[in-house]
């Protein structure tokens, strides 16, 4: 299995997602509290496909 690196945007996409279910789950965004265990799995499930799908 040969791994390639994100796209920029892919990358940075996640790392939103990721910031937002963890600021989600400490209660500074409360509204984002009940999805954030959604959003930081979508986050890395995310990263992990842009590493195994080329051009993703």
């Amino acid at each position: 299995m040969k791994l390639t690196p994100p796209k920029t945007i892919t990358f940075w996409v996640a790392v939103v997602l990721g910031l937002a279910g963890l600021l989600g789950y400490v209660n500074i965004l409360a509204f984002l509290a009940p999805f954030a265990f959604w959003l930081v799995f979508v986050g890395l499930v995310l990263l992990v496909l842009s590493l195994l799908i080329k051009g993703l």
